[in-house]
């Protein structure tokens, strides 16, 4: 094929380079993957607020994905102009959540295997990648860390809260310390001990403690 057998082409006999019955049935499997990824998403979302339009996004995404794969793969010269078109194209939006670029990838990988023809790899490996995220990602962690802010008015019943959060927690370190006259701020990090959080009612009643708060930190936000 020449350069000049490509610009004769007529865009009409393209229509029929995908018959429609292998269109609807991977249009439908990739709905079917994309709700299955969509679900996986709901029960392991682990950021600050759970986003809806990330979850349509998912599905959107598996669908979009096969149906440009089926299209490149019915013409290798729309194939080639489809990587040109495709290496221009940037996403600015932030994740912040590490989770939720593996659900991009999956999405897409999802909806590339599944317009190849690769059906039962799609679906299987979609089952078994939901399977696995499921059960690591829902897993409760009793020794991530979390900070414990702490109010106290001098060195005296510092001292004491940070006895108390020794005795009670696996780890402890202080990571920052704020001193006014007539006041001490701590901010620590501690590695609960069976995930238990009653010490921190213990640090309140402390004498010279006006206040103790316990966060949980993933590096990315506290909450």
């Amino acid at each position: 094929m020449t350069f000049n057998d490509i610009f004769k082409s007529s865009f009409l006999e393209n229509v029929n380079a995908v018959s429609v019955l292998d269109m609807v049935l991977a249009l439908a499997l990739a709905f079917g993957l994309g709700l299955f990824i969509f679900f996986v998403y709901k029960k392991t979302c682990a950021g600050v607020m759970y986003s809806s339009s990330f979850g349509v996004t998912l599905i959107a995404l598996t669908m979009i994905t096969t149906l440009v794969i089926l299209a490149v793969t019915s013409n290798i010269v729309l194939s080639l102009g489809m990587v040109g078109a495709l290496s221009i194209v940037r996403f600015r939006t932030a994740i912040k959540e590490p989770l939720d670029i593996a659900f991009l990838f999956w999405a897409i990988a999802a909806g590339i295997v599944l317009a190849a023809g690769l059906i039962p790899l799609a679906v299987f490996g979609s089952v078994f990648i939901g399977v696995v995220i499921l059960l690591f990602a829902n897993r409760r962690d009793t020794t991530r860390p979390f900070i414990v802010v702490i109010d106290c008015d001098g060195h005296e019943s510092e001292t004491a809260a940070l006895e108390l959060l020794k005795e009670h927690t696996v780890r402890c370190a202080v990571k920052s310390k704020t001193a006014r006259p007539g006041a001490v701020e701590l901010n620590a990090e501690v590695r609960l001990k069976d995930g238990n959080t009653d010490f921190v009612n213990d640090l309140a009643n402390l004498k010279g403690v006006s206040s103790a708060v316990l966060v949980s930190y993933n590096g990315d936000y506290m909450g």
